[in-house]
C-alpha cells in the first residue's frame, strides 16, 4: 500500500480489539517505544471485521465513527496486535502513520511498516522482526511498582513459591490428574523447606479447576486467588515477590513473563505441549531459563527474558529517518 502524503499528528497509539493478551502485547511495546502512548481499543464491525486484516470496500468505516474520523489525524505511531488491529493499522498506515504489528497477520509483511513476531511462528522477512515469546511490561521498574502494590506479599516467609495456573488447551491438553500432581508436589517441596505458596488461577482456568483449587488449597497458601471473589488478583505481587515461578505449560504470555524476572522459572509437564507452545518452551529450556518441575524445585540462576526492550531498540533503529 503507498503511504498517503497526509502529515500524522504525533504519538503513539497502541491498538488492539481490547482482548487481554492483544491489548497487553501492543501496549508494551508501544509504552516502550513512547512513555506517554494511549491505548486504542477497536470495536469491529461487520461485514469489515469478517475478512481483516484484508481492505473490504468502506473499511475506513470498519471501526466506527470515532476510528473513521482519527484516520484524518493519525499518530506518528501505531503498534497494533491482533487481527483485527492488523487492519486499523493498514488503515493508518494510508493516512501517513508508520506502524508496526505485532503477530503475523496473516498477509504480506510489506503491508506494515514492521512486523514483530515469535520466533515459533516462522514468518521471516525484511521488515519482519522475531523475538522469543511475547512482548509485555515487566521489568524492573514494573517488579519495583509491583512490590511497593503488595508489601504484604513480601512479609511472608521464604522461600515464596508462586504458581501461575491457565487452563488446558488444545496445544496442552492436561486433565485434572496432572492439576492435582502439581498441587501435590508443591505441598510436599512447602512441607520439607517452608516459606510460603502463592496461587493463582486466570480468567482461562476452566470452573472445575477452580473449585478443585479453592478445596485443595484453603489453608494451605498463604496467597490463594482462584476468581474475583478473592478481590483483586495479586498476580503483579507474585511475579514481584516469589523467589521462584512455577508455571503450567499451556501459555506463552504467562511464561514470557515469568522468564522476564530474575526468579528461577520451573514449567508444570513441558512435554504435555505441542506445536509452536512446545517449540517456544524448547528454547526457553535451551536458554537455561526455564527447567521442568521436579520434586526438588533447587535454585539456578538466570537471565531475564527482556525481549520488549530489545525489541523496542530494534524498531527504533529500523523507523529511525534515513
Amino acid at each position: 500500500m503507498e503511504r498517503s502524503p497526509h502529515s500524522a499528528e504525533g504519538g503513539t497509539w497502541a491498538v488492539s480489539d481490547g482482548r487481554a493478551g492483544n491489548a497487553r502485547q501492543a501496549m508494551a511495546l508501544a509504552r516502550a517505544l513512547d512513555a506517554a502512548a494511549t491505548e486504542q481499543v477497536l470495536a469491529p464491525r461487520a461485514p469489515w471485521r469478517w475478512c481483516a486484516p484484508r481492505l473490504a470496500p468502506g473499511a475506513d468505516a470498519a471501526f466506527g465513527d470515532a476510528f473513521a474520523a482519527a484516520l484524518s489525524r493519525p499518530p506518528a505511531l501505531a503498534v497494533g496486535c491482533g487481527r483485527q488491529a492488523a487492519l486499523a493499522t493498514r488503515l493508518l498506515r494510508g493516512r501517513g502513520a508508520r506502524v508496526v504489528q505485532v503477530l503475523d497477520p496473516r498477509l504480506a509483511p510489506a503491508h506494515w511498516d514492521l512486523v514483530v513476531v515469535p520466533e515459533h511462528d516462522g514468518l521471516r522477512g525484511d521488515n519482519v522482526v522475531t523475538m522469543l515469546g511475547s512482548l509485555n511490561p515487566v521489568d524492573d521498574a514494573w517488579l519495583e511498582a509491583a512490590r511497593a502494590r503488595f508489601p504484604a506479599i513480601g512479609a511472608l516467609a521464604a522461600p515464596r513459591t508462586a504458581l501461575l495456573l491457565g487452563g488446558p488447551t488444545a496445544h496442552a491438553p492436561y486433565d485434572r490428574r496432572h492439576f492435582r500432581a502439581w498441587l501435590d508436589a508443591l505441598d510436599a517441596v512447602v512441607a520439607h523447606e517452608g516459606g510460603a505458596l502463592l496461587v493463582t488461577a486466570s480468567r482461562r482456568t476452566p470452573p472445575r479447576y477452580r473449585t478443585l483449587l479453592r478445596r485443595h488449597c484453603a489453608g494451605r497458601a498463604a496467597v490463594l486467588w482462584v476468581d474475583e471473589r478473592d478481590g483483586d488478583n495479586p498476580y503483579a505481587g507474585l511475579l514481584a515477590w516469589a523467589d521462584r515461578i512455577v508455571c503450567s505449560p499451556d501459555s506463552v504470555n504467562m511464561v514470557s513473563e515469568a522468564a522476564a524476572t530474575r526468579a528461577p522459572v520451573f514449567v508444570a509437564d513441558p512435554g504435555l505441549a505441542g506445536g509452536r507452545l512446545r517449540a517456544f518452551l524448547d528454547a526457553l529450556a535451551a536458554r537455561g531459563r526455564i527447567r521442568p518441575l521436579d520434586a526438588a524445585l533447587a535454585p539456578f540462576a538466570a537471565e531475564p527474558l527482556r525481549e520488549t526492550a530489545r525489541v523496542a531498540a530494534e524498531v527504533r533503529a529500523r523507523l529511525a529517518p534515513g
